[in-house]
């Protein structure tokens, strides 16, 4: 966790994702990038309504406050933190900003999206979750990393488990130094017996040699329904989850575990997308 990048909003959960990543900063020794967007208002272009844009003399008043605003967020914390201000799409110039900048974890508050809302638009921190290829932590509420001791790790053990993907995950467990709690969520869709799963969860811990773990079997509806549960019931503290980054029409059509986590859970969600 050589750089971590905090987009900021201003909002009370970015604050939050700062604090955060303030706290794993002493730890790792890091470099914590604070960044904000000013997304500029437009109209679309029409026959009878061109596009509106801002003159540059606006552009900079617009950049001035943004960047007095993020040093003085920045300056809430004991940490060495970077403060940068620029302008465009949220979620194209933080992908830009990952790739430019070496990121190597970004850290999102969210306050999560509802209904088709959902659907058609998603949050900033979805699309960051489907295309960043880096980890990406997304908080909502005020915690701190040393309060992380249990993580939820949904996992189908399919044969492309992706040893990147586990890689990362073990990195994750060793720096908060929590028990990793490996399920499987058996669904009526994708019912599996009970004496295969156990098996195999055993043959796949075994064989990316975890520690402080335990492996379950849960039965639920359906799959993101039976992670919160499952992570509910043992009193979890995150939920670790690979994402396949799925796009356009394939994303309508099947979804993705990892946002709806984001979306729907209230802890810490740590994601990845497993690279193909």
């Amino acid at each position: 966790m050589k750089h971590i990048l905090v987009p900021c909003d201003f909002s009370e959960q970015s604050v939050h994702a700062l604090k955060f990543a303030a706290q794993l900063q002493a730890a790792s020794h890091s470099e914590i990038h604070l960044l904000h967007i000013v997304d500029l208002p437009f109209l679309y272009d029409t026959v009878l309504m061109p596009a509106l844009s801002f003159e540059e003399e606006k552009l900079r008043d617009l950049q001035n406050s943004a960047q007095r605003k993020l040093d003085n967020i920045a300056g809430r914390v004991e940490a060495r933190v970077r403060t940068q201000v620029q302008l465009g799409s949220p979620s194209q110039k933080i992908l830009e900003y990952i790739t430019n900048n070496s990121i190597t974890l970004v850290i999102m508050g969210t306050k999560g999206a509802t209904g088709m809302r959902d659907i058609f638009i998603g949050s900033n921190t979805e699309k960051i979750v489907r295309a960043s290829g880096v980890p990406v932590i997304a908080v909502k509420d005020d915690i701190k990393p040393r309060q992380i001791k249990n993580i939820v790790f949904p996992n189908t053990m399919d044969s492309d488990a992706h040893e990147d993907l586990l890689m990362k995950v073990k990195e994750l467990q060793h720096s908060l130094h929590a028990n990793l709690h490996v399920v499987y969520i058996n669904t009526p869709l994708n019912f599996k017996e009970d004496t295969v799963t156990r098996e195999r969860l055993a043959n796949f811990s075994k064989r990316y040699m975890l520690r402080d773990f335990t492996t379950h079997i849960f039965n639920d509806l359906e799959e993101e329904r039976g992670v919160i549960n499952f992570a509910r019931m043992i009193d979890a503290d995150m939920i670790a989850v690979g994402t396949h980054g799925r796009k356009g029409l394939a994303h309508l059509l099947s979804g993705s575990i990892a946002e709806d986590l984001v979306n729907h859970s209230k802890l810490p969600i740590w994601t990845y997308t497993i690279k193909k």
